[in-house]
């Protein structure tokens, strides 16, 4: 993440703010915070059940840490929402020498965690671009790697496009010329929550988060202009895939998919990938397909040009109680 050159040097006012409070201001004015972390996507995805702490000196704030809130048979978890690829710390970016932005990384990382409130249990997905994890080793911390998948670089369409791996050049011209499907940008948000749902139906699963919880981010998401909707139809009028895609100064993400299982070889979702992709380069700088585990999921992110990336999953369970149960759930695996 670049330097940035606002001059955050404390107003009287600020100073009289709380830390919520201050936070909004902070992500008005600070770009390199991600989207995820955006007071306005937490209160959209969490209400008001997120808060935040921060590392303050007399120039201004230095590192923040939102979080959400939840209750569980009476313990409170600090996690983070539905929908919400990372959140974790953010520490403004440093232009002092390598040891001494480790140093200066492990006094904030620390400074952030000891505020937090009492808690059972924290755990949050951190953004790739936070790499360090090691200060919170230190302090009890727990760490597991999971892995995106991204284009880190939008500027060359074509270079991009030809090292996508032949089987998705191909499902992206049959699309074209043999299905013939066209995509629509923009289409009502329910077109897209309607094929959005089948895959969850395809897997026997329940769709894990309501129509009325995306409804509520999708009007901030439009607000912040934000967000595109991209669905793959055909000339009769059915609808065969679909993607939903939002960004910020230095991403895209692919947040949701959908596609009708009874259509699935027309290669409607690489289609939908390819539109948003060329539609990410005019708005942002790179397109992360927000990765999966899942070894089928896997094999399909890979053969868009992209590169595996790392992130991580941080936790910590101070519950006595807690630790015994996932003991005996990890027993039963």
């Amino acid at each position: 993440m670049q330097q940035t050159n606002i001059n955050f040097k404390k107003t009287m006012t600020e100073q009289n703010l709380n830390a919520k409070q201050k936070y909004r201001l902070l992500c008005e004015q600070e770009p390199s915070i991600p989207i995820f972390s955006k007071a306005w996507w937490l209160d959209a995805v969490a209400g008001d059940s997120w808060d935040v702490v921060l590392v303050e000196n007399n120039n201004g704030i230095l590192a923040s840490l939102p979080f959400v809130i939840k209750k569980r048979f009476g313990l409170t978890i600090l996690t983070q929402p539905k929908l919400t690829q990372t959140l974790g710390p953010w520490l403004r970016p440093s232009t002092a020498k390598y040891a001494k932005q480790l140093a200066q990384e492990k006094d904030l990382l620390q400074a952030l965690f000891d505020q937090l409130p009492p808690h059972a249990y924290y755990g949050q997905n951190w953004h790739h671009t936070r790499t360090n994890w090691l200060p919170l080793y230190w302090k009890g911390y727990q760490q597991t790697t999971r892995y995106t998948y991204r284009i880190n670089d939008l500027s060359d369409l074509d270079t991009i496009y030809s090292n996508f791996e032949n089987n998705s050049k191909k499902n992206i011209k049959n699309a074209i010329e043999k299905y013939g499907l066209i995509v629509i940008e923009d289409c009502p948000l329910d077109d897209f929550l309607e094929l959005n749902d089948m895959v969850f139906k395809r897997q026997n699963k329940a769709t894990p988060y309501s129509r009325d919880f995306v409804r509520k981010l999708d009007k901030s998401l439009l607000k912040n202009k934000a967000r595109k909707i991209f669905i793959a139809c055909d000339q009769d009028g059915r609808k065969h895939g679909a993607m939903y895609l939002i960004w910020d100064k230095f991403s895209a993400y692919a947040l949701m998919g959908g596609s009708n299982p009874v259509l699935r070889e027309s290669g409607a979702i690489s289609l939908c990938r390819w539109e948003a992709i060329k539609f990410a380069a005019t708005v942002t700088k790179s397109f992360d397909f927000e990765g999966s585990m899942l070894e089928g999921v896997e094999r399909s992110y890979r053969c868009f040009a992209t590169v595996q990336t790392p992130y991580f999953a941080v936790s910590k369970t101070n519950s006595k109680l807690l630790q015994v149960y996932w003991f005996l759930q990890s027993l039963r695996k």
